[in-house]
């Protein structure tokens, strides 16, 4: 490993043996279902910056991956959607992240009377090489983990993961971002990347790194705040604003147009018609908000209507779309 991914470990090593709350990221929703109780221990090690667990990924008792263990708490939660042996992969770099995890999932026995250990199946391995054969995954998923790497690795890590996923399968991610530029000592600062920091991409480039990967639909599913490198404490001259995004990437076959990537957009028909067809496949109901894709969104701007309205993008998505 280069230097930067060896000072990784050692921080992670770190938050295995001593939990530190709120070591590098926001903590991320801890769900409330019937019946699932999410340990403390696992809650004092939460190091996500939001939440790749969405119900309606799960359904049919889905194989899950789970890149970057962290204390299980996702695991857990995965779990509780796919209650079967090995139904739910986890991968770790960090031999103590595992044990910390293995030791964390005796508790989640003891405070859940329907989960068991043998639901996850962990496993010693790199996001850069997976010890997952190819198209066997359903969910794949990761949190605040591939922000730490740089360019040429995180295009190989995004390619493993569309490896391993089933057609039609997806990858559910969680990650900082940042639209202004960073200078290099803020890039080249190992710790920092390691914190979740100086590793943010524009939303644009990381989209773009998923659909180079060949994924032919993506989700932006929720922005958020997330942190300021400010003068006073970092190497820079001016305020850094970095936001937190959720996306789902699936392993759709590319359209012959380009990929379909939702950002929140919708169009509304407000003519005098029950419904507009704009003869590419979508059916607009009179004030009825239709989610389309940036692309279609694109497209029905381009037919110059005076009835048709087209939304800015919110950067929340949430299914229903066009495509």
């Amino acid at each position: 490993m280069s230097n930067y991914l060896d000072t990784t470990v050692d921080v992670y090593r770190e938050a295995a043996l001593t939990p530190d709350v709120g070591l590098c990221c926001t903590t991320n929703p801890i769900w409330e279902l019937p019946g699932l109780k999410i340990p403390k221990i696992m809650q004092e090690m939460n190091y996500g910056c939001g939440s790749t667990v969405h119900a309606r990924d799960l359904v049919n008792n889905p194989k899950v991956l789970y890149v970057g263990v962290g204390g299980g708490m996702e695991l857990l939660q995965f779990s509780y959607f796919s209650r079967q042996k090995g139904g739910v992969v986890g991968v770790d770099v960090v031999d103590e992240m595992l044990t910390a995890s293995r030791d964390n999932f005796k508790i989640a026995e003891q405070e859940n009377d329907w989960f068991k250990s043998e639901f996850v199946e962990l496993k010693k391995g790199d996001a850069l090489n997976l010890p997952v054969e190819d198209n066997s995954i359903d969910v794949a998923a990761q949190n605040c983990l591939f922000n730490i790497f740089k360019e040429e690795d995180l295009k190989k890590a995004i390619k493993e993961m569309y490896r391993v996923l089933k057609p039609h399968g997806r990858l559910v991610m969680s990650d900082p971002t940042c639209e202004q530029p960073m200078n290099d000592a803020l890039r080249n600062d190992d710790r920092l990347r390691a914190l979740c920091l100086s590793g943010s991409l524009p939303i644009k480039d990381y989209v773009k790194m998923l659909t180079d990967a060949g994924f032919g639909t993506i989700e932006i599913r929720a922005r958020k705040p997330y942190r300021i490198l400010d003068p006073a404490n970092y190497e820079t001259d001016e305020l850094i604003y970095i936001e937190s995004i959720e996306v789902a990437a699936i392993k759709d076959p590319m359209p012959a147009d380009g990929p379909c990537v939702f950002t929140g957009k919708a169009a509304i028909y407000f003519g005098k018609d029950e419904y507009l067809d704009d003869k590419n496949g979508h059916i607009m109901l009179k004030n009825q908000p239709l989610a389309v894709c940036d692309k279609t969104a694109a497209n029905i701007a381009a037919l110059g209507r005076n009835d048709v309205f087209i939304s800015e993008s919110t950067y929340h998505y949430d299914g229903g779309g066009c495509c």
